[in-house]
């Protein structure tokens, strides 16, 4: 019996003492400091590149001498970009109760970046909250020939409004497969007939009566459903003869 107890005994001293030097390393570890790897490569952050010099501008050609209005102005811009720009006036069935409503239209491009133009309409001292169709048409004034919708706007309080679209602009052209026809466009023959003139009608016929205060005034088909002559009669236009893109 005393045997088995000095033998426990002994056993528990050794274990004690085994776990104090374990302990004494895990210590010792702890406080050494870390060694750094002489083989590791610095991170190294590249310096920023940036221009030094403000890019050239340069004002491109848009169109032939006699082949575009001469309202057009054409911006300078970066190359490969294209800006021009045109004002837009009252058509006649708003221009005694609005004389000094005015848009103004810019059209960029840059064929690298994007497939299609981006076209801005901007309209002051247009009547307010009322929406107004953007058409394409063939001809700025009546009968306008052939057409295409490309958006709307709404305008504000103070008869303003801001609406950008995204489009075939400088290239629009309508064409009817079963009878092909041939153009001229800025850059010679092109298919079907060009769409090289836009306009803003009032979307509603009720509207344009109220607001014009002209309980007669005929409907157009300047928008789309609601029955083929709902929509209202031109209320802003280019007033060009000569194409304006």
């Amino acid at each position: 019996m005393l045997h088995d107890i000095t033998s426990s005994r002994y056993i528990e001293q050794s274990l004690r003492l085994f776990l104090l030097v374990l302990l004494g390393l895990l210590i010792s570890a702890c406080q050494e400091p870390l060694q750094p790897q002489t083989n590791a490569t610095p991170l190294t952050t590249p310096a920023a590149s940036f221009p030094t010099t403000p890019s050239s501008l340069r004002t491109p050609q848009f169109g032939n001498g006699g082949q575009v209005a001469p309202t057009v102005k054409v911006l300078a811009s970066v190359d490969p970009t294209l800006i021009i720009q045109f004002p837009l006036v009252p058509a006649a069935s708003i221009k005694s109760k609005f004389p000094n409503a005015k848009g103004l239209v810019t059209v960029f491009q840059n064929p690298k970046a994007n497939d299609f133009d981006v076209v801005t309409v901007n309209v002051e001292n247009m009547p307010p909250h009322v929406k107004f169709t953007i058409f394409l048409t063939e001809s700025s004034s009546k009968p306008f020939g052939h057409g295409e919708y490309i958006g709307d706007l709404i305008t504000r309080d103070d008869g303003s409004y801001e609406a950008t679209l995204h489009l075939i602009a400088f290239v629009a052209f309508a064409a009817d497969a079963r009878n092909p026809e041939v153009s001229k466009d800025q850059s010679g023959d092109a298919s079907g007939i060009q769409l090289e003139h836009l306009g803003m009608w009032f979307d509603e016929v009720t509207t344009a009566r109220r607001v014009l205060g002209d309980p007669k005034i005929a409907g157009t088909p300047f928008d789309g459903g609601r029955g083929l002559l709902h929509a209202g009669p031109q209320a802003m236009t280019d007033g060009q003869t000569l194409p304006v893109l």
